[in-house]
């Protein structure tokens, strides 16, 4: 429970204020929230859709590896060329034309 004094409401009044901080730099703490919320999902997505994944040199070796898997009784595997680390992946969603 707060005091009633008011001297004691006064402190507790600025106190509250000077946390808040001042209201010139808003937008710019917006900004940079934005900004270190975009580099995080970036980042995400780099991590989910590249770097969790085998990587191969060339075409050629990843369609052997498809190849090897099909041996193997996976079969519907594709490849497709990583924007990201300008290697290749594997994927097993439908292939697309592109």
């Amino acid at each position: 429970m707060t005091s009633r004094k008011r001297s004691a409401l006064a402190k507790q009044t600025a106190a509250f204020k000077a946390g808040l901080g001042g209201m010139d730099d808003v937008f710019t703490r917006e900004e940079e929230r934005r900004r270190t919320q975009d580099l995080e999902h970036d980042a995400a997505v780099r991590r989910k859709a590249c770097e969790s994944k085998n990587r191969y040199r060339s075409r050629t070796e990843v369609e052997e590896a498809i190849a090897a898997c099909a041996d193997h009784g996976t079969r519907g595997l594709h490849s497709y060329r990583c924007p990201y680390c300008n290697g290749w992946h594997l994927t097993s969603k439908p292939q697309r034309d592109e």
